[in-house]
Order: C-alpha cells, then structure tokens, then sequence
C-alpha cells in the first residue's frame, strides 16, 4: 500500500484550502444523498480572514494524501468560548475539537484521528469532542441515521461506515441530536387545535411575523430570545455580535415573513420560530458551484422558492415562560401559522425540525405531540486523551 502523508494547511485561502474542500466532493460523488454544498460558502467558512468565529477560536487543517492525491481530510479546533463554559455543558478548560471528517478508508480516519490527538495534547487539551464543523452553530455531530434520504439546509451527510471508525478508535457518543420529520399538508391532532384556538383566545397572546424589512433589529430580537431560551442547553455557545451580523447577512436571502413567527406576551417578545424552505432542493442541481450561471437561477428561485420540506433550525420561548402553560400555547400556534403557510405559499408537504438535543424532553414532547417522527440522529463522540 502506498504511504499516507498527512500534512496541516493553514485556515486562509489557498491551493491547499481548495484542495481540503474538494475532498468531500471526490468521496461523496457516487452517493445520491449528498448535496453539494458551494464551494464559495465553505470558502468563507474555513477562512480564518472572513468568519467571525475565528474571533475566539483558532483551528488547523489537515489534508491525507496517497500517491499525491488526497483521500482524507480534518479539521482541530480550540474555541476559547468553549473552554470558558461549564462541564455540565460540554465545555471545560482543557477541551478540544475536531471535525470536517472524511476519509477513504479505516487506514485513513486512525490516521487523521491520531493527527488531531496529537495536535491537541501539544497545546494542553486533555478530551476531545467531535465532530464539529467548526462550531456548533453550523454543522454538529456525525449522521448514524438516516443515510437513506437528502440532508436540508445546513444539515450534514456522512457516509456510514465513519461511524465504525470513529467508534472502534476509542471515540463514545456523549450526545445525539435529533431531526423530525412530519406530513404537514394534514392538520395536527384535534388536542394541538384546541390549544391553538385556546391561544387565539388569551388577550395576552400576540403572534406576529417577522418583518424582513426590518431584518436588522427583528434579528436582534431572535437572537435575544435564543440567547435566554438555550443558555443552559448543553452545547450552547452564545454568538458574538459579528456572529449574529455574519448569520443574518448569510440568511437574510432565504428568510420570508411568513415562516419567522415571534410571539408576544404583554406586548413582550417571548419566543419565536424561524422556518426556512429547504434550499438543498436547489443546490442539488448546482454541484456545489454558484458561479457563473447557477447564481442567476438561485436568484430567480429565491423570488418564490416552491419546495418540498421546510426545516425548522431555530425556535425558542424564554426561560420565564418555559414551565407555563403560555409556553405550549406559543408554540402551537406558531407552529400551525407557519404550517399553513409553508402549504399555501410554498407548496411545502413535508416538514424537519431540529436538531433537538436528546435530553430535551420540552421540544421532543412538542415533535411527538403533532405527530412528527425521528427521521435523523446525529452523534456527537468525546475521547479523553
């Protein structure tokens, strides 16, 4: 067998960037479910000059070559942010990340997997977690369930036999997160009605969309509830402010007033719900490049997409209304406007939400209750080293 040379390329942009993100094309080209993600994004992405999350973290990546031609990739990260959180949270002062994992075969993944350790206890880290690429705001966990069908947008897709590696390495999962999937062209069970017009009927509740408009400060008004609703959720990183700048510059193009619903208490923002239609049914077409002629499509598509699945990546309901009942009612209702939207408007028939971290009985008991079924778990793996 040929050596196998694993090398680090540095996080700005150059031939050997090109050629890590080229890696996850060559070995996903025969498989069905995989989208392409563009090149452009995770250009921006892994370039420690234009993402923010570079602000508080720092990483390195590592190409494996045979012969000069790569057949693996991965990422080591240290994100300061998460070394300042609790244990309790998935954080501590001496942990560190890997991720953006692929790799040929087993010879290939002990080998990148050795690398990171390696990187990281030079630098003092003592557990590793992953993956995580590269924060756990964009793409968390390896994908265990579901390779029979298409990620949505910002979900990730593994090929299944990384888990086998990963696992038989020393790596255990420590948590999984799950996707649910439900037909929303029926209406939900005759209980959710019932709280649904229970809400409608309770002065103190508002349920209001989104303005893109004014997509600046309605941002900061998500991002406020978010920040409250998850601080004690495990995993949870707050965004900085160039973060949330950065996100909302990144979604303002696929977010429409009808699927980002924020509900009042008192006339006080307390929680929301943010949909977007899957834009991976799109990106399917494009083969990962946007440039010359895609981007005209996208941006004809984007003018009204008309899609199958809408995914719901965010939703939250601040802490101090999270053990009462003006909870459920919140979410009900936002949820059924949002899914009578989805049909009218976009011609949507299927719904994703998620992820839901597994001890998150609030959500998961949301998802069971209008009949929606676990249709992908990702895992996240830890390793002391």
């Amino acid at each position: 067998m040929a050596d196998l040379k694993i090398y680090p390329i540095g996080t700005k942009q150059n031939r050997d960037l090109n050629r890590f993100i080229e890696v996850a094309y060559k070995l996903n080209k025969d498989n069905p479910n995989w989208i392409a993600p563009l090149r452009s994004e995770l250009r921006e992405q892994l370039n420690s000059q234009k993402n923010p999350w570079f602000e508080h973290a720092t990483a390195e990546y590592f190409l494996a070559e045979r012969d000069g031609e790569p057949v693996g990739r991965i990422s080591a990260q240290i994100d300061q942010l998460v070394q300042e959180s609790p244990p309790e949270q998935g954080g501590g002062k001496d942990v560190g990340m890997w991720g953006m994992f692929e790799a040929a075969d087993e010879e290939v993944a002990y080998a990148l997997l050795k690398t990171v350790e390696e990187w990281h206890e030079k630098r003092g880290n003592k557990k590793l977690i992953g993956p995580i690429s590269l924060s756990i705001w964009e793409e968390p966990g390896l994908l265990i369930k579901g390779h029979d069908h298409a990620p949505t947008i910002m979900m990730g897709h593994q090929r299944p036999e990384y888990r086998g590696w990963i696992e038989s390495y020393g790596y255990q999962g420590i948590k999984d997160l799950f996707t649910y999937e439900l037909d929303i062209t029926k209406p939900f069970p005759e209980i959710i009605q019932k709280i649904v017009v229970s809400g409608e009927k309770n002065p103190r509740i508002r349920i209001r969309q989104a303005q893109k408009k004014d997509f600046i400060s309605e941002a900061k008004i998500l991002m406020d509830i978010l920040n409250d609703a998850w601080s004690k959720n495990w995993g949870y990183i707050p965004l900085t402010d160039h973060e949330i700048e950065h996100a909302r510059h990144n979604l303002e193009p696929i977010v429409y007033n009808e699927l980002v619903m924020i509900a009042e208490i008192d006339g006080e923002p307390a929680a929301f719900m943010m949909t977007l239609p899957d834009v991976n049914e799109k990106l399917a077409e494009f083969k990962g490049k946007l440039f010359p002629f895609n981007f005209v499509k996208m941006l004809w598509w984007l003018r009204h997409p008309k899609v199958r699945t809408m995914r719901v990546p965010l939703m939250g309901v601040r802490k101090k209304f999270q053990a009462s009942r003006l909870a459920g009612q919140m979410a009900f209702m936002m949820i059924e406007y949002i899914r009578r939207n989805s049909v009218k408007d976009f011609g949507a028939t299927r719904g994703e939400i998620g992820w839901i971290l597994d001890n998150n009985q609030g959500m998961r008991s949301i998802a069971t209750a209008i009949k929606s079924e676990v249709n992908r778990i990702y895992r996240i793996y830890s390793k002391s080293i």
